[in-house]
């Protein structure tokens, strides 16, 4: 298909849902209860998706707890909530947990929420999961005893290749590997050597798959949003995106609506993206609340065209709309209208470099 549309995956939480998981937490409703919250929460968002016309659809990680970081760790009895700290650029902070003993394990598979999802449309959808990598960032700097870091990566990279496994065989035609600290890691280490090791690890991840499964599997890339901020945003994207499609994937998913230099950006991805590989470019800034026109989209996406092959470009959003639970910088509606623009846009790009293949 020319121009293939995807959404990155989060939609913002109801608030019956986000007062629902506030009570869960402090311990005022048990378990039954939340699970109906998040079935009511799950099967509104894919009613609301497929009325978009969407072509392809997420359960919008209504089920993915606090965040879209931690779903596969949290509850677990090896993890204190004392981890790395981003710094978000008006000032929050998020907070990673640390694990505290081996060995590791998913407490939650994405696999399982998508089983739960996946009988309630006929459309096919993706799973977004968290990457490898990023889970790396739980192991403290000192050695946890009697569980050292190669052991840590080595259960890590096990158990992220049973869930990308688990998650196709649950039904998912695409599952996308959030990467937002691509850019991260060279805002913590400008020289460049803890990009490489993410790279390294997620290919170590990658590497498990055939050549055709790699074909379904993505990367997201963004400088993080969230209460329409970001944490790395002021890193050049030219130190980035050489880097990564290095990757072993055959999708990536780029922030670009809210770069200041598009273009520039657009030539490096041009340059250094692999035939077997598609760049979905952003063309949705999740982290503003206007809502863009479809002209408008429709522009972004013409431009894009211009340095990247058709054949090897698609569009989405820049991130997810509310990868943190409690985020309410973004509406539902504001979100749902700024998917119908991507999908609308991207129509009307798709007809005008139809027309002009054809002459």
């Amino acid at each position: 298909m020319l121009l293939p549309t995807e959404a990155i995956g989060s939609i913002p939480r109801s608030v019956a849902l986000m007062e629902a998981q506030r009570r869960f937490d402090a311990g005022e409703i048990d378990k039954p209860t939340m699970e109906a919250f998040y079935y009511e929460a799950v099967q509104q968002t894919v009613r609301e998706l497929e009325a978009t016309g969407s072509p392809i659809i997420t359960d919008g990680e209504q089920r993915k707890t606090h965040s879209f970081a931690t779903y596969s760790i949290e509850g677990g009895e090896n993890v204190s909530p004392d981890g790395l700290e981003i710094p978000f650029s008006d000032g929050h902070v998020r907070r990673l947990p640390r694990l505290t003993a081996g060995p590791f394990r998913f407490a939650l598979s994405a696999a399982e929420t998508l089983s739960l999802s996946r009988p309630l449309t006929d459309l096919p959808m993706k799973q977004a999961i968290i990457s490898a990598s990023a889970l790396s960032l739980l192991y403290p700097d000192t050695d946890i005893e009697g569980y050292d870091r190669d052991t840590f990566l080595n259960d890590l990279i096990d158990e992220q290749v049973k869930e990308v496994r688990a998650c196709f065989k649950a039904g998912a035609q695409k599952v996308q590997i959030d990467f937002t600290e691509g850019r991260l890691a060279l805002k913590l280490d400008p020289s460049g050597s803890v990009l490489d090791s993410f790279i390294e690890l997620n290919n170590r991840v990658l590497e498990r798959f055939s050549d055709e499964e790699r074909q379904r599997i993505g990367i997201h890339t963004c400088p993080g949003a969230d209460q329409d901020c970001t944490h790395s945003a002021d890193v050049d994207y030219a130190e980035l995106l050489p880097t990564l499609f290095e990757l072993k994937a055959g999708n990536f998913y780029i922030a670009m609506a809210n770069e200041a230099q598009p273009e520039r950006a657009l030539k490096i991805v041009a340059r250094y993206l692999k035939p077997w590989q598609r760049a979905f470019i952003g063309v949705i800034d999740v982290n503003h609340p206007r809502i863009e026109s479809p002209e408008e989209v429709c522009e972004r996406v013409l431009q894009a065209a211009r340095f990247i092959p058709l054949d090897q470009l698609g569009t989405t959003d820049d991130c997810g709309f509310a990868p943190f639970c409690d985020d309410i910088s973004t509406s539902r509606e504001t979100a749902y209208a700024k998917i119908r623009s991507r999908l609308e846009g991207t129509a009307m790009a798709r007809e005008q470099l139809t027309t002009k293949r054809m002459i």
